[in-house]
């Protein structure tokens, strides 16, 4: 990791998370930002950045501590993107979203944040944010293109704070199926706002891959942004 770090503590031992601090001085409202299967890499701190740049206390905590801490991978190296795809199924989901609630609850204590905490997370991270929104006390929580949400939807009963889900229409790992099912299950619960991104692919908002959709992620980004002002402040 590059710059200050928290170190949070579970049953199951400590990992490390990254911090960005916004330049305003005073408590600000903090947002977890949730890795995809690259570790907490250079798109991960783009996004804490980007993040601290808005008011906001941001904190990226290392979801692969329990098999490989301080990895980071580039997406667009392919040799790198094929040791993403091994180490995936790796993940314990159970276990990552425990790991989110016991940063949520170190960073509700750091110097620098007023108490209220959001979260947002992309792919794997997208899955692990939507866990977050229904196991946790998160006070917001967005979701981008994540997956396997539809095998979880019925915990969407638990929602008890406001989610954001962004999908792609043509995310090559959600399948149309499976992205109605999240649709209908969550599209009349008053906690759930989707926002729809006909023709994109998974990663859409991904600076710099692939996939990489310069207006749809920034009215993704936007949205984003005015749903954490809305809920968090800052």
């Amino acid at each position: 990791m590059h710059g200050e770090t928290l170190t949070i503590t579970t049953p199951d031992g400590s990992f490390e998370a990254l911090v960005r601090r916004p330049a305003e001085a005073g408590d600000r409202p903090a947002i977890v930002v949730i890795q995809e299967i690259f570790g907490v890499n250079h798109t991960m701190r783009q996004v804490a950045d980007a993040l601290a740049a808005c008011g906001y206390l941001a904190i990226v905590p290392d979801l692969f501590w329990r098999f490989e801490p301080g990895i980071e991978l580039d997406d667009r190296k392919p040799d790198e993107l094929a040791k993403a795809f091994e180490l995936f199924p790796k993940v314990d989901v159970d276990k990552a979203v425990d790991d989110v609630a016991a940063t949520l609850k170190a960073v509700r204590a750091m110097p620098g944040c007023d108490g209220k905490v959001g979260a947002v997370g992309y792919c794997l991270g997208g899955l692990i944010a939507f866990l977050t929104a229904t196991r946790t006390d998160a006070d917001a929580v967005v979701s981008y293109y994540g997956v396997n949400i539809d095998k979880f939807t019925p915990e969407a009963t638990k929602l008890a704070h406001p989610l954001l889900l962004h999908i792609a229409g043509e995310d090559k790992f959600v399948p149309h199926e499976a992205q109605e099912k999240i649709v209908a299950d969550l599209k009349n619960l008053p906690q759930v706002e989707i926002a729809r991104y006909p023709g994109r692919d998974h990663a859409f908002a991904r600076d710099g891959g692939d996939a990489f959709h310069k207006e749809d992620a920034a009215r993704a980004n936007d949205m984003t942004l005015a749903f954490f002002r809305k809920h968090l402040g800052a």
